[in-house]
């Protein structure tokens, strides 16, 4: 895999004992729906490089599903200059085989990329991640 791709991902993954970061896309924009069977639960988004979490109005309304630990006040729209922890568990290592001959022929993987192409399914929770 190119050191290209590996160098810039710094923060969520070790590997050698040094930490690598997956970079925040400039000037891209992204959404994504946090979805559970047919309930929308809630969209994140990137806009002008700031990533925000909103509950949706429908979440809101229901009473089945509690708020998530990351996101605990279901009024009030989450932002970060980095992709929320709970987004970011959904990327995998880098430094799995699988995932670098999946990734090695496309230099312009970055955290929105990889959300889309990793970030559907979750081993830990049954939420679906779905890019629109």
């Amino acid at each position: 895999m190119s050191n290209k791709i590996l160098s810039s991902f710094k923060w969520l993954f070790k590997s050698d004992d040094q930490t690598e970061e997956i970079q925040t896309p400039q000037n891209d924009n992204a959404v994504f729906q946090l979805t559970f069977k047919n309930l929308v639960i809630g969209t994140l988004s990137l806009e002008k490089n700031i990533w925000k979490f909103a509950y949706t109005d429908e979440f809101k309304k229901q009473n089945y599903l509690k708020p998530i630990v990351d996101f605990p006040d279901i009024t009030v729209p989450y932002q970060s200059d980095k992709l929320f922890p709970y987004f970011a568990f959904r990327i995998p290592s880098l430094t799995r085989l699988k995932v670098q001959e999946i990734i090695k022929h496309n230099e312009s993987y970055n955290e929105v990329e990889l959300l889309k192409r990793f970030g559907k399914q979750s081993i830990v929770n049954p939420f679906q991640l779905i890019a629109y």
